[in-house]
């Protein structure tokens, strides 16, 4: 990770502007309802080093936050506003984050496999 620099917000919002004309009619209203200008949310076990995560949209105690170091959107928790309570580091593309969003409004249940930051271990 020694050549990684965080994204920048010009770059993240072309990448917005680039799925939002992915979006099918229904998730893009959804996404309009829910986003928020990107700003940065501090995130204590991986965010540090690029001064936290673009968050682009909220609802209720959900974000959509964009993973700079892995590249990708995730919808985590959150309890206090400006702080991630969970780190992800799926690479979906915004409109699946949000189409994640949207089912779990419809049925209750995250549709999305998380995947979580390495686990530091031994090696047998």
């Amino acid at each position: 990770m020694m050549n990684w620099e965080p994204i920048s917000e010009a770059c993240l919002c072309d990448e917005i502007r680039s799925a939002e004309g992915r979006m099918s009619p229904r998730v893009l209203r959804l996404r309009e309802a829910i986003k928020i200008p990107p700003e940065k949310w501090v995130e204590p076990t991986y965010g540090t080093v690029g001064g936290g995560f673009w968050v682009v949209a909220i609802i209720g105690n959900r974000v959509i936050w964009f993973n700079d170091i892995e590249v990708g959107f995730n919808c985590s928790l959150y309890v206090a506003a400006g702080q991630l309570a969970e780190y992800f580091c799926n690479q979906d593309q915004l409109e699946i984050a949000v189409q994640n969003v949207l089912a779990i409004i419809e049925t209750g249940k995250d549709s999305i496999a998380r995947c979580s930051a390495p686990v530091p271990r031994e090696w047998q």
